[in-house]
């Protein structure tokens, strides 16, 4: 039997990664002729995550009743979920639907998204170039390629991470990925050679390859999330340091989050606790660290729907942000006193706790954190508490907020997109006609 949280059964999602499954198959767009701003057709998507769902049920030749029994849930949920009547706005629910249906999520939510423009590409464009850096990032030590030019120096290429980090911090995703690039192939010169100054370029290198795993990661392109997650740690064994270890399994941690392998998250979370305790005390970035990893067990635990453990793991993280400064950020991990209030709403949402989401996010200071993604993401963890809370006009001027704040983080987010779909047939929200402005730029109408 499986732990029970408010009725709902908590699945192990450990699976094998040597088990890769058949190639989705392509999804059905339906192309509409109709007048855009530059004249030319517009592709509307149309499989919806309930039909992905429908069809990955069908090919296992199930129906309904059978994998409504699976998951712990009823038929009428389920049929609501595959009709679009029952918007999946946690993905607790569908890393659940994921693994009893032996499917990736990427093949429940649809991802990657394409856009019309430039401005809302979030950096799809970049991923060729990105892709071909972080491959030639990953060879083996002691492969050699050709320099394309003279590489920038140390002082250069921390400066230039500096500003990518800012824009990562400002959700400018497709800024980024015109920058990113660049930046890997030149630390990759430097690490690569025999230079007094290989560590810290490593150093240098994990930072980029966490941005690099970010974007993708939020764009869809999982396996690339992988790439660049992978050379952190190659990054961080090379320098040996407990912190660039620590950042990396962070990271490490938020792959598989991404990719609803919640028992490998948890443990490499956990594992990486044990590994930084005896320097806990000494030094403020691994208490940062430490912090920043217990935020990450939250998470996973509470998407285990395992409460006990999720709030325990958020007491630790506050009792440690409080005795670090307000604007922590080690290592891009926005640790601070703010961003543990932002979990626990995340926390309360995972649960399928409406009630404690709102007033959890009643108490989070949120124009005290310097970061555009991470209020976004505030804001969208709130406008989903209140449309679970049946409170649709809230949800929608939550849902606005965030995307004026970061609309090339909310874009491509598969929560916010199934929100915004039943927001969008509501017919008696304040702001219908902006819910139906942002339904049409996300290609939802």
């Amino acid at each position: 039997m499986f732990p029970q949280v408010e009725g709902r059964p908590a699945l192990s999602l450990a699976r094998s990664l040597a088990v890769f499954l058949p190639v989705m198959q392509v999804i059905r767009l339906i192309v509409e002729a109709g007048d855009d701003e530059k004249g030319g057709d517009v592709a509307t998507e149309y499989v919806t995550q309930g039909q992905r769902i429908a069809r990955a049920r069908h090919r296992r030749g199930w129906d309904q009743a059978t994998l409504a029994e699976k998951i712990g849930r009823s038929v009428s949920w389920l049929s609501k979920v595959e009709n679009g009547r029952m918007p999946l706005d946690r993905m607790s629910v569908v890393g659940q639907l994921a693994e009893v249906l032996g499917v990736e999520v990427a093949e429940l939510t649809g991802q990657p998204y394409q856009h019309e423009t430039t401005e809302l590409d979030s950096g799809h464009a970049a991923v060729p170039g990105l892709r071909l850096a972080l491959q030639q990032a990953s060879l083996p030590s002691g492969v050699v390629l050709p320099a394309s030019g003279e590489p920038r120096t140390m002082e250069e290429l921390e400066a230039n991470v500096r500003l990518a980090e800012q824009l990562r911090q400002d959700a400018k995703f497709t800024a980024l990925g015109e920058v990113l690039p660049t930046i890997i192939t030149d630390l990759m010169a430097i690490t690569n050679s025999s230079s007094v100054d290989r560590d810290r370029a490593e150093a240098l290198m994990l930072r980029a390859c966490h941005m690099a795993r970010v974007s993708s990661n939020l764009l869809g392109h999982h396996d690339l999330g992988w790439t660049a997650v992978q050379r952190e740690l190659v990054a961080a064994q090379r320098v040996g340091s407990p912190d660039l270890i620590a950042a990396a399994s962070w990271d490490l941690c938020g792959v598989w989050l991404h990719e609803a392998q919640l028992d490998p998250a948890k443990n490499v979370a956990l594992s990486a606790l044990d590994q930084i305790e005896p320097q806990v005390g000494s030094d403020d970035t691994i208490k940062a660290m430490w912090g920043a990893l217990h935020l990450r067990a939250a998470v996973a635990y509470s998407r285990l729907w395992d409460q006990r453990e999720a709030e325990s793991h958020l007491e630790e993280a506050r009792r440690v942000a409080e005795v670090l400064p307000r604007d922590g950020n080690v290592f891009q991990t926005q640790f601070n006193r703010v961003n543990t209030t932002i979990h626990a709403v995340e926390v309360s949402m995972e649960l399928g706790r409406p009630r404690d989401v709102i007033s959890r996010a009643e108490g989070v200071e949120i124009a005290e954190i310097a970061s555009s993604e991470r209020q976004a993401h505030y804001w969208t963890c709130t406008a989903a508490g209140y449309h679970m809370n049946r409170k649709d006009n809230e949800a929608a001027e939550a849902l606005l907020r965030a995307d004026r704040i970061a609309p090339q983080h909310i874009r491509n987010r598969p929560m916010v997109r199934n929100i915004v779909r039943d927001l969008r047939d509501s017919g008696r929200l304040h702001r219908q006609r902006e819910i139906l402005n942002l339904a049409k730029v996300m290609r939802l109408l």
